[in-house]
């Protein structure tokens, strides 16, 4: 591979962490205040619980894109 190409990978994996890590938190707040994710109680529903998996494994992911992007970046530059 050569190294503009592996630069673009490396960019490609930052630019598509930087977007996870902004929308999913910002998407877990709107699914918070849903009325569905809680009961008549208060305790948390299926709906809610669902959605915080989903995001919790989305994040995971980014930040492993941005671990590998920012590892891809410095071994293509030195």
């Amino acid at each position: 591979m050569t190294d503009a190409v592996g630069v673009v990978g490396a960019i490609l994996l930052l630019i598509g962490s930087a977007f996870s890590l902004l929308v999913w938190p910002a998407f877990l707040r709107r699914v918070a205040d849903d009325e569905r994710a809680r009961d008549a109680h208060g305790k948390p529903t299926r709906f809610l619980t669902v959605h915080v998996t989903l995001v919790s494994v989305a994040l995971i992911i980014a930040i492993a894109q941005l671990v590998v992007g920012v590892w891809w970046l410095i071994d293509g530059v030195l």
